[in-house]
C-alpha cells in the first residue's frame, strides 16, 4: 500500500507510454488523427527502417552518429572523471567541498543556457575558441558547420555539463576505499601508478559500472543541443535518432515508423547495458 502511488505514477506515466510505443510501432498511424485510425501492418516498420531506402539510410545514419556521439561521450567521461575525482579527493577541506560544488554545478545549469553559450563559443567570427586558436597560429574552425566536427563539438559540450556528476560519483566511491590498504601497499613499496592499478580501480569497479550505464542512459537520450543548436546539420552530420524520431514521428505525422524507431533504441540500449553487466560480472569470477 505504502509504495502504491509511486508505482501508480510509474505505470502512468512510464509503463503505459511504453506499451503504447510497442504496439503502434506494429502499425501504420498519423500523429495528425487519432489512436483509433492506426492500421496494424506487422513488422513492416521495422523492415522498412532497415531498408536500403531512404528511409533505412537515415535511420542507420542517426543510429550511426548516436553510437559515435555514445561512444566518444563515455570514453572521455568516465577516465576524466575518475582523475578529476582524485584530484578533489585529495583536496583537504573547505577548498575540496568548493571544488566539489563548482563541478558539480555544471551539471545543474539548463540544457538552453548551455547550448546558448556554447553556439556563441563556437561562433566562426566572434568565438573565442578561435580566437585562441589564431593565437597560436591555427586558423580558425568552423566548429558546427562543418560535418567533420559538429558532431564532436556537441560531444565536447555534453562532456563539459556531464563531467561533473560523474566526478561527484568518483569521489564518492573513492571515500569508501580504507586509508589503511594504501598504507599497506606504501609499506611494501607499491609507488602510486602501481596502487592506483591495484587498489584504486578495482574498488571503483562498482562506481565505474554505475557511472557507465548512467553516461550511456544520457547520451542514447541526447536531444537538446542537438534541437537548439544544429537542427540535425549540417548534411545531418548531428542527427542522432532521438532527433529523428521526432522529425519522422512529428514533422513527417509517421507515428508507427517513428515508434519502431524508438523500439529499436530501447532495444540496443537494453542489449548494450546487459552486456556491460555481464562483462562485469564476468570480471568478478575471473578476479
Amino acid at each position: 500500500m505504502m509504495l502504491a502511488p509511486a508505482t501508480l505514477l510509474l505505470g502512468v506515466f512510464i509503463i503505459v507510454p511504453m506499451l503504447l510505443t510497442i504496439w503502434l510501432s506494429f502499425t501504420q498511424w498519423s500523429t495528425q488523427t487519432g489512436f483509433e485510425t492506426a492500421q496494424f501492418v506487422g513488422i513492416q516498420n521495422f523492415i522498412d527502417i532497415f531498408a536500403n531506402n531512404s528511409v533505412g539510410r537515415d535511420f542507420k545514419a542517426a543510429l550511426t552518429n548516436t553510437a559515435i556521439y555514445t561512444l566518444a561521450s563515455v570514453v572521455v567521461i568516465l577516465p576524466l572523471s575518475v582523475l578529476l575525482g582524485l584530484l578533489v579527493h585529495q583536496t583537504l577541506a573547505p577548498g575540496g567541498v568548493f571544488l566539489r560544488t563548482v563541478l558539480f554545478s555544471t551539471y545543474m545549469v539548463p540544457m538552453i543556457a548551455v547550448a546558448l553559450v556554447f553556439s556563441k563559443l563556437y561562433s566562426p567570427s566572434e568565438g573565442p575558441l578561435n580566437q585562441i586558436l589564431g593565437w597560436v597560429g591555427i586558423p580558425p574552425q568552423t566548429w558546427l558547420s562543418a560535418p567533420q566536427t559538429a558532431l564532436g563539438s556537441i560531444v565536447i559540450l555534453n562532456i563539459w555539463q556531464q563531467v561533473g556528476y560523474f566526478t561527484v560519483l568518483a569521489v564518492a566511491g573513492l571515500t569508501q576505499i580504507p586509508e589503511s590498504l594504501y598504507e599497506a601497499a606504501k609499506i611494501d613499496g607499491a609507488d602510486p601508478v602501481q596502487r592506483f592499478f591495484s587498489i584504486t580501480l578495482p574498488l571503483l569497479g562498482n562506481t565505474l559500472l554505475f557511472s557507465a550505464v548512467i553516461a550511456i542512459i544520457n547520451a542514447v537520450q541526447v536531444f537538446e543541443p542537438v534541437a537548439l543548436i544544429t537542427q540535425g546539420g549540417p548534411v545531418n552530420a548531428t542527427n542522432v535518432l532521438t532527433y529523428h524520431i521526432r522529425r519522422v514521428g512529428i514533422e513527417r505525422a509517421q507515428g508507427g515508423l517513428g515508434s519502431a524507431m524508438a523500439v529499436t533504441l530501447m532495444l540496443a540500449l537494453v542489449v548494450a547495458i546487459t552486456a556491460i553487466f555481464a562483462f562485469a560480472r564476468s570480471r568478478e569470477k575471473s578476479a
